[in-house]
């Protein structure tokens, strides 16, 4: 004996397809253009320059961000899967909550990152050996997007190594 359900899948259908909406939905991950340091500088600079080096200045690549999207894009997939069911398909509140454990992915690349070593003219300006963080500006804007809603951030922010002197 069969069982239809016709119209049940179609009003399913049709509330999941009016929860994703008709535009194009997108969750973006990083530093963005509003994050800076006290002095004005741009941590969307200091990130590209700590990710692929600056030769002309003797700094190896640190590569926290592509090393962190090696390692863990691939359960990306399935934490947008588990989320859309937690979120009853609401295509913002899955991607702001994809965004935001990403955004954390990101921060503990940033603070698990020990190779390359810092020289020892660094280490000693700095006071301890840590790569990325001196000040922890740049774990701390980690950041995430969705669509063109607003820039968020991780609300734990992560103190400086140097406030412990």
């Amino acid at each position: 004996m069969a069982v239809r359900s016709r119209g049940t899948a179609s009003r399913l259908l049709g509330d999941m397809s009016r929860k994703f909406g008709t535009g194009k939905k997108t969750v973006k991950i990083g530093f963005f253009a509003d994050a800076t340091y006290p002095d004005g500088t741009s941590v969307p600079m200091v990130a590209a320059i700590n990710e692929f080096g600056a030769p002309s200045r003797g700094q190896p690549p640190r590569p926290f961000f592509r090393r962190m999207i090696a390692a863990k894009s691939g359960g990306w997939p399935e934490a947008m899967q588990k989320n859309l069911g937690a979120t009853n398909y609401d295509a913002d509140a899955t991607l702001d909550r994809v965004g935001a454990g990403i955004a954390g992915q990101l921060q503990l690349s940033i603070r698990d990152l020990v190779e390359p070593p810092l020289k020892q003219s660094t280490i000693d300006a700095k006071g301890f050996s840590k790569p990325l963080i001196d000040t922890a500006v740049l774990v701390n804007a980690c950041s995430w997007q969705v669509s063109d809603g607003p820039i968020r951030r991780i609300e734990t922010q992560i103190p400086s190594p140097r406030a412990k002197k």
